[in-house]
């Protein structure tokens, strides 16, 4: 393998946060094929998080911050997982078997954990590095962004945006506030909860004492590159103004 499986954007250091995207891609590396998959499966949300990747970069732009993100599937491997979950490569996703892994035992999903999620990995933890030992630095708070479905199993989602969180509300309860001022639909660890164990924000914000937070954006709001552009915008000035409550909180 000589390509890395991230796409690093980079970014000042300066501005204190990190932007990471763990379903950025629903690309595969050529040695995998398709997976067995129909092709048109990797226009879903099974193979990436439609429109966050778009999002992210925007977001990490306006805040001149660098960004880490997944250049290959989650159907690959979740790097959204920790290397102990059952659910780090799918064998079942929404109802679709994934051919290319059903029958991926613990040799096969070793070698990806190596090839595709440790590099990940490491490469957000160089970039905390890199940024906690700038001078003056207060380490980086991590942003990382997600999308949703706009229903699941017939049921619609109200949200327009869930704020994650598991242990720290450094950052979540601001956002939270400033999200509700702006008159943003927006969810408390909805659609899903933030309490995923050695997930990616638990390794990497919790473990390092990092303010942090997973943004959920519906994906009907961002579903092509100018709503997620426009998308951005709005959520640039409620999460300057939240980072910016943080703060004054520190």
């Amino acid at each position: 393998m000589t390509d890395a499986p991230f796409d690093f954007v980079p970014g000042e250091g300066r501005s204190g946060l990190l932007f990471l995207c763990d379903h950025a891609s629903s690309a595969l590396p050529e040695a995998y094929g398709d997976l067995g998959l129909d092709p048109a499966l990797f226009q879903t949300h099974i193979a990436s998080d439609i429109g966050a990747a778009n999002v992210t970069r925007a977001l990490a732009a306006r805040f001149s911050a660098p960004a880490v993100l997944a250049r290959w599937s989650r159907l690959l491997i979740d790097l959204n997982r920790g290397e102990d979950d059952p659910t780090l490569v799918m064998k079942l996703s929404d109802g679709s078997i994934i051919p290319g892994n059903r029958d991926a035992g613990p040799e096969e999903v070793a070698r990806r954990i190596r090839d595709f999620h440790e590099p990940y990995h490491a490469a957000i933890t160089a970039e905390l590095d890199r940024i906690g030992q700038l001078p003056n630095s207060k380490g980086a708070a991590i942003i990382s962004i997600h999308s949703f479905t706009p229903s699941w199993k017939g049921k619609p989602r109200p949200w327009e945006v869930g704020v994650l969180w598991d242990k720290d509300r450094r950052l979540a309860g601001p956002l939270m506030t400033r999200l509700a001022q702006h008159a943003f639909l927006w969810g408390d660890n909805e659609p899903y909860s933030g309490a995923l164990e050695n997930d990616c924000l638990n390794r990497h914000g919790t473990g390092r004492g990092l303010p942090h937070v997973l943004v959920e954006i519906r994906q009907d709001l961002i579903a092509t590159a100018e709503l997620a552009e426009g998308f951005a915008d709005k959520l640039f000035f409620v999460l300057g103004a939240a980072l910016a409550d943080m703060e004054r909180r520190r």
